[in-house]
């Protein structure tokens, strides 16, 4: 059966109903409230892994999960039950259970069950739980899909993701190492000291970032409001506020394409730390990539997409403006003038927009011929102002801001500052950003009262990063799609 026809249609489910519906008229309930149970499967399998074959115990134990399959051989059958922590055998005999053995026989693939019995290990050696008392927990009207595992139909897998995590253990495995990868962070960033904070998802002004966000309306105070595409500014508020290191790890919303390495909604970590500059910026990124490397892989020497990579410190650093002019063979400038930055794009097989200045162009040359060549961790440094409206000016080279990014495997991971504090310097660069938005950028940065009302109260020198948290997933879990890293991705309904 397919996974979005009617229950009540298919010949399967209606047999299972029936099952249902004559539990009931006995006086059975097939959805009961609660069941105590004692261990897990992987605490069973801790505490009893090595004992030999034939091996009785004496150890009464309860377990529920689901029932995946089992295997009828006369007055013996054996089933496997899954729990949140692994699968373990059942092992049922018929002289042991009596009546209630046809039961047992009559259970289907993907029913809720929990089960109590001594365990032990078959004459195969195998970890098991031999059945004295068993109870249906939940029904389960649909069938478990046969064979999942052939599917190629990757749409389905992040459609019915439930059915997924269910059947594909490496659907299973991504999801806890993504949930071990943003503890690891949120330690790394606690023993640091770091104060972890939450900071509003609706927004009044889309500020924080470049991009084009969804909007929402608020009934009771009768405006628009914004999902917020970044946690930036709300981060530096707190700084402005009196907090010294404080991070957010939250999600953020962008109304832009769906690719593999982009989802509307997805998981950001921003970080923020007084008295700090990117380089120090560049230093805790590292640690914070290497730590949640070795604590979840236990080793920073990796595979992705079928090549070997090193996440090891020290990582490579690439001048931005620098790297573009070799890949082309061109010089280049944030100064240069307009026509020329468009000239050598065009050169470049760059399609360029009317309303880009010549930062911009360079962002776009950068993006499409250098940024796919970069494979292990690298530090690509000193981005142009125009596509930086919230970072400080460069100490040393004019029409630069102290800005990195992290380039791993042609994705960007991180972004980072030395954070401008200067009010009216960051009101020049608001102004500049509406005038581009004016001219048809929509990504360009909207101007940000709130904001630089904060900022004049004074905001010492700053260091800021943020990182994506589904593309370091993505990476430490080898997958090639943000899609199977998120748990439930966005599709167009059915």
């Amino acid at each position: 059966m397919t996974e979005d026809q009617s229950a009540y249609e298919h010949p399967l489910v209606a047999a299972r109903l029936a099952k249902v519906e004559a539990m009931r008229a006995a006086g059975e309930e097939p959805y009961p409230v609660n069941f105590e149970r004692t261990d897990t499967a992987a605490q069973l399998h801790a505490m009893y892994g090595e004992l030999p074959p034939s091996t009785d115990t004496g150890n009464r134990v309860s377990v529920a999960g689901r029932l995946m399959n089992t295997r009828d051989i006369g007055s013996l059958v054996f089933g496997v039950l899954q729990d949140g922590s692994g699968q373990i055998q059942l092992f049922v005999e018929a002289d042991r259970l009596g009546d209630r053995f046809a039961d047992f026989d009559d259970l289907d693939p993907g029913d809720w069950i929990g089960a109590e019995g001594e365990v032990v290990t078959t004459k195969r050696g195998e970890l098991s739980v031999r059945v004295e008392r068993f109870v249906l927990l939940a029904k389960g009207l649909r069938p478990l899909p046969e064979k999942w595992h052939g599917l190629t139909d990757v749409e389905k897998r992040h459609r019915y993701r439930h059915v997924d995590l269910l059947v594909n253990e490496d659907a299973r495995m991504v999801m806890r190492r993504r949930v071990d990868v943003v503890q690891s962070i949120r330690k790394s960033l606690l023993d640091r000291g770091y104060l972890e904070v939450e900071t509003p998802v609706l927004h009044h002004v889309p500020s924080g970032g470049l991009a084009t966000p969804f909007v929402t309306h608020h009934d009771a105070l009768g405006m628009d409001m914004f999902l917020r595409i970044a946690l930036e500014l709300h981060l530096k508020r707190l700084i402005v506020g009196g907090a010294d290191r404080v991070f957010e790890i939250g999600r953020v919303f962008r109304n832009e394409g769906v690719s593999p390495r982009h989802n509307p909604e997805f998981t950001m970590l921003e970080l923020y730390e007084a008295l700090a500059d990117y380089e120090d910026m560049a230093t805790l990124t590292e640690a914070l990539v290497v730590e949640a490397a070795e604590r979840v892989l236990g080793t920073t020497d990796i595979t992705y997409d079928g090549r070997p990579m090193s996440l090891k410190a020290p990582w490579r650093r690439l001048d931005y403006v620098g790297a573009v002019a070799e890949a082309t063979g061109a010089d280049w400038d944030p100064a240069m003038p307009i026509k020329e930055a468009r000239k050598q794009a065009v050169a470049a097989g760059v399609e360029v927009e009317d309303p880009w200045g010549t930062g911009r162009i360079i962002a776009e040359v950068f993006e499409s011929v250098v940024q796919d060549t970069i494979w292990e961790p690298t530090f690509v440094l000193d981005f142009p102002e125009e596509i930086s409206p919230l970072a400080r000016r460069h100490r040393s080279r004019p029409g630069l801001t102290e800005r990195f990014e992290v380039i791993v495997a042609g994705n960007e991971l991180a972004n980072a500052f030395s954070e401008l504090n200067d009010p009216v310097e960051q009101r020049r660069r608001f102004e500049t950003q509406a005038a581009a938005r004016a001219a048809g950028d929509h990504e360009a940065h909207p101007m940000d009262e709130d904001f630089l009302r904060a900022l004049e109260y004074g905001m010492p020198p700053t260091g800021g990063m943020g990182m994506g948290i589904d593309r370091l997933v993505m990476l430490l879990t080898d997958q090639p799609s943000i899609r199977e890293v998120v748990l439930f991705p966005h599709l167009r309904p059915e």
